[in-house]
């Protein structure tokens, strides 16, 4: 079986050539329309191909030693991950109407913060995890006119409130995974991420892909419009020594991801961390 797609999230990693098992009952596989092709072989030419980014069609076992090892443990973490996912979408989805009136008064805190960020003019910004936008308006008034700034968030319902609140006027607006952007290395002078990174599935793999899409001497701001103690007490709860926003536990994390540590303020009142991306 030669291999043809060699980022598939499901195959990659396999050699161009792996040996696979074929039985006379196996039938031909037929490409569905829109499917890509993903290896093929002299008996069959479609083996296996991928239709959009969750179903793949097979004409071979896996998982036996020597011919596709790890492909199973692959397809259980992207199930985990499709999991995380719908999760995220189905617990924003019904609060994104409302999520603007009930936090508008943050406002001039997010402005407050994204100007830490210290982005010139021509900058190109990225608000991760950007919900219904409030902080594109101030990013825009950061990078001006010739700036670029794009929203990403992996909940439909919040871009499309975004978009009515009239921040499509500041920023491209994009639907995607926080931690898999669709965007190519050293994309972006400054990422600026509000009470997202310790809730991602896997903070450090987000922190390293945020990194990877910020340019050299580019700066990535975390920020919070409440303080640690202060979200601690809201949920009854004390402060947990292993919360990664700790600068004993956010600073390792960040410099592991590739970010060095700039400053870190938890306040009564918000929280903000900043970091550099250091230069070649």
């Amino acid at each position: 079986m030669s291999l043809g797609a060699r980022t598939d999230p499901l195959l990659a990693g396999l050699p161009a050539l792996v040996r696979v098992p074929h039985h006379r009952r196996h039938g031909a596989l037929a490409l569905p329309p829109g499917a890509a092709l993903l290896a093929s072989c002299d008996r069959h030419p479609v083996v296996a191909y991928r239709v959009g980014g969750s179903a793949w069609g097979l004409l071979f076992p896996l998982g036996a030693p020597g011919r596709a090892d790890g492909v199973p443990a692959r397809f259980a973490a992207l199930v985990a991950e499709r999991a995380e996912r719908t999760a995220t979408r189905t617990f924003f989805t019904p609060r994104a109407d409302a999520w603007e009136r009930r936090f508008a008064s943050d406002a001039p805190v997010y402005a407050a913060a994204v100007a830490r960020m210290g982005l010139r003019p021509g900058r190109r910004a990225l608000d991760v995890g950007c919900g219904t936008g409030r902080a594109l308006p101030a990013l825009r008034a950061q990078v001006g006119a010739q700036g670029v700034v794009l929203g990403v968030d992996l909940t439909a319902a919040m871009l499309t409130t975004a978009a009515r609140e009239g921040r499509r006027a500041h920023a491209g607006l994009l639907l995607a995974d926080a931690g898999r952007l669709p965007l190519p290395s050293g994309a972006v002078d400054g990422v600026f991420s509000a009470g997202l990174v310790d809730h991602v599935p896997d903070p450090a793999a987000a922190l390293g892909e945020w990194a990877r899409v910020t340019a050299p001497g580019g700066v990535l701001l975390l920020f919070h419009p409440s303080g640690r103690a202060e979200r601690a007490a809201r949920h009854g709860r004390s402060l947990d020594p292993g919360d990664l926003l700790a600068e004993a536990n956010l600073w390792p994390a960040l410099r592991a991801a590739g970010w060095l540590p700039d400053h870190h303020e938890d306040a009564p009142h918000h929280f903000l961390a900043r970091a550099i991306r250091p230069g070649p």
